[in-house]
């Protein structure tokens, strides 16, 4: 793999680089929805699926471009990387509309709950990609 471009993730303090894979139907329109809000902090959108983008930096050790495309990911402008249901809350922070899910998400072990209906999700996303992929 490439060494990653130091400059591939947002350079404000609040910034936060979503790593989404451009190659899922499912994701590309989900992605879609959040690109067409005004976010409240800045946001970068990469589609990690083009394995010739440079993908963000710093990556913690041992984090591939496979590991990035099997779940959701977010890198927050300090490095920080939030993966799965916490990735989710960290965007919908930052969206009009969405912010009402993130604070539910906060909620004592609510994190732990969505974590556990993403990885269901995560178990039936090939099937949902294929008929996705059909339809449009």
């Amino acid at each position: 793999m490439d060494r990653p471009d130091p400059q591939a993730t947002c350079t404000t303090p609040d910034g936060l680089t979503v790593l989404y894979d451009g190659a899922c139907p499912l994701c590309r329109r989900e992605i879609g929805v959040y690109r067409g809000l005004t976010p409240t902090e800045p946001l970068e959108f990469r589609d990690i699926s083009d394995r010739s983008a440079a993908l963000p930096a710093p990556l913690p050790a041992g984090l591939s471009q496979a590991d990035l495309l099997a779940r959701f990911h977010v890198q927050h402008a300090d490095g920080r990387i939030e993966i799965g249901a916490r990735a989710f809350i960290a965007l919908w922070e930052r969206l009009p509309y969405w912010r009402w899910l993130a604070r539910l998400g906060r909620l004592p072990g609510m994190a732990s709950l969505m974590e556990i209906a993403y990885r269901g999700f995560l178990r039936v996303r090939p099937t949902m990609q294929r008929w996705a992929g059909k339809r449009g």
